[in-house]
This record gives structure tokens, C-alpha cells and sequence, in this order.
């Protein structure tokens, strides 16, 4: 049940705060969501974003009693990795650097408050 708990908190935190990076952003620098159907994409973005809960919340559960005083290097881990595939993702091709910017941020915000998340709902 605690485990079910911290993949819906924490999907909904990784799920709600780009939302409202990307909103804020594209009110201020006109930055559009891809494809012809925001409805298809914030679906597929729902799917993925529950899948990383579900896998931060599983590494987390597995890993907690060794991680438990580490839980920022858990956070900063998963930030060094997102932050690499936003990059990445920008040097391809239909992917600009104002969504990897809001990508970064929205992943500074969400990662530490998940953190939280779990190591309130989970602990070590």
C-alpha cells in the first residue's frame, strides 16, 4: 500500500510540475508541444513519467537501506541522468534547447521533492 502511495505521489510530482515549467515558458517564449495533438502527446508523456515513478520508486524500495543516508546522491544520480538525456535529446533533431532548459528545470524542481516523497512514504 506505502509503495503504491509513493509511485502515485510521485508520479504525480514528476507528472504536474513540467506542466507547469513548460506552461510558464511557452507563455513567455511561445514554446509549443510537439506533434499536431497535445492530447496523444500529454498521454505518451503520462505513460512515461509513470513509468519513471514506478522505477524510482522500485530502485529506491530495493536499494533503501543502503541508500537511506544517501538520498540526495540517489536524487542527484537521476538528475545527472535526466540531464544528460535533455541534452542529448537537444542535439538531435525536432528538440530545441528552450525545451531542454525547461526539461533541466522541471527536473530540479520534481527530483528532490520526490525524494522526499519517498523517503517519508519508504524509509530506510
Amino acid at each position: 500500500m506505502r509503495f503504491s502511495l509513493a509511485v502515485c505521489l510521485v508520479f504525480l510530482t514528476i507528472f504536474v510540475v513540467p506542466i507547469l515549467i513548460y506552461g510558464t515558458l511557452s507563455r513567455l517564449t511561445g514554446l509549443q508541444p510537439p506533434g499536431p495533438d497535445p492530447w496523444a502527446f500529454l498521454a505518451g508523456v503520462a505513460v512515461s513519467k509513470f513509468g519513471t515513478a514506478l522505477a524510482f520508486v522500485g530502485i529506491w524500495a530495493l536499494g533503501r537501506e543502503t541508500l537511506g543516508a544517501n538520498w540526495g546522491l540517489y536524487v542527484m544520480l537521476w538528475w545527472i541522468m535526466f540531464v544528460f538525456g535533455e541534452v542529448g535529446q537537444a542535439i538531435g533533431p525536432d528538440y530545441s534547447w528552450q525545451e531542454a532548459f525547461a526539461g533541466i528545470l522541471s527536473e530540479t524542481i520534481y527530483l528532490p521533492i520526490s525524494g522526499l516523497i519517498v523517503t517519508r512514504i519508504l524509509p530506510a
